[in-house]
């Protein structure tokens, strides 16, 4: 079958990952536990009369989306796939305002219209004037795996050659009061958050938006090659090891074979254990965590593929990102990542210098 490449990763997050020198310069915020995504100046990208029409997600989507395809050199996607825990949040909880306030008459239609999940991948298309395969992934911890997956067989069995991939997701007012009530998010007292060894549930929320060109060929930009993805809805935390063993020996590897593994530590002592259990079977290895940077939400994966593609490009670690500092490879050829959303939808995602 045929290689997988990514040929371009953009991302819009937590940190300036817009700005060229954002590798050196993360840092973890550690006064909030809502963490807002770094805005681009939309002006230069999205006509204003369309702008005001936008939710954050399309706009952070539709800048990331066409930044990815001129990286990667083409103008029309074979497929444009995308993944979403919430779609626009924005935009459902506005319509459901209206639909209370106003007694449920009266309504106007361009809140619900633009608060469906796949909004995202049909403005991207209709600004590119893409009538290709168009897709929408929602599911809560696995959408962009799932977007992955979905782009990676097409690839193989020939029935695209370019796929444009993403994954966004916003904070919105209301939901995050709901989350808060519910202890999702932390509060504000167990601030600053101790992602590797917490003693408190609860994550810091963020949002942010990763879009990925997927291709058979090479080009210039190409970073990474996607070797194998996976995911599964329950796991037991002493499941843990052979959920591992398994997706590497399907792939005829040992764990001395991975050189990076980037574990998505949120900081909830309820659910951390699993990513633990992943430390231990992978000792030798090059350990880093992505959350305290990102903060946690649904598609948090998005900044974990796009940080392992921004890795093996540059063949350079960031020290923010570093658990084990006293093992350091002088060559890094794969990287695998491992996530997962509150104890649900694990995955594993494999990628190997192109």
């Amino acid at each position: 079958m045929k290689p997988v490449y990514v040929n371009s990763a953009v991302c819009i997050s937590v940190q300036d990952t817009l700005n060229a020198e954002f590798f050196h310069t993360m840092e973890a915020e550690q006064t909030s536990v809502l963490l807002n995504a770094v805005a681009p100046n939309y002006k230069e990208f999205i006509p204003p009369a369309q702008i005001r029409r936008m939710s954050k997600t399309v706009k952070m989507s539709a800048v990331a989306a066409q930044k990815a395809m001129n990286e990667a050199g083409i103008v029309t996607p074979d497929a444009i796939i995308v993944g979403t825990g919430m779609g626009c949040e924005e935009d459902s909880e506005k319509f459901l305002k209206n639909v209370i306030e106003n007694n449920e008459e009266f309504l106007t239609p361009t809140h619900f219209i633009q608060s469906t999940h796949n909004t995202v991948a049909g403005q991207i298309a209709l600004a590119n004037s893409c009538h290709a395969y168009n897709f929408t992934y929602v599911n809560p911890g696995s959408s962009l795996e799932m977007s992955l997956l979905d782009a990676k067989l097409q690839i193989e069995h020939d029935e695209a050659n370019n796929i444009l991939v993403g994954a966004t997701d916003e904070k919105a007012a209301r939901t995050m009061e709901l989350y808060r009530l519910k202890g999702t998010i932390k509060k504000e007292t167990d601030l600053p958050a101790d992602y590797l060894d917490s003693s408190t549930a609860g994550v810091v929320w963020g949002e942010g938006s990763a879009f990925f060109v997927l291709s058979s060929e090479k080009s210039e930009n190409t970073s990474a090659q996607l070797q194998e993805v996976t995911f599964i809805n329950k796991l037991e935390e002493n499941g843990v090891s052979s959920f591992i063993s398994e997706f590497l020996a399907k792939n005829k590897l040992e764990t001395t074979d991975i050189d990076a593994v980037l574990l998505g530590f949120s900081g909830d002592a309820r659910t951390d254990g699993y990513y633990k259990t992943a430390m231990e079977i992978f000792e030798g290895t090059d350990q880093l965590f992505f959350k305290h940077l990102s903060g946690e939400f649904n598609t948090a994966s998005g900044f974990a593929f796009f940080m392992a593609n921004q890795i093996l490009k540059r063949q350079e670690i960031p020290e923010a990102m570093r658990i084990n500092k006293d093992i350091q490879k002088d060559f890094i050829n794969s990287i695998l990542i491992y996530n997962h959303l509150n104890g649900e939808d694990h995955s594993l995602t494999l990628l190997k210098k192109a």
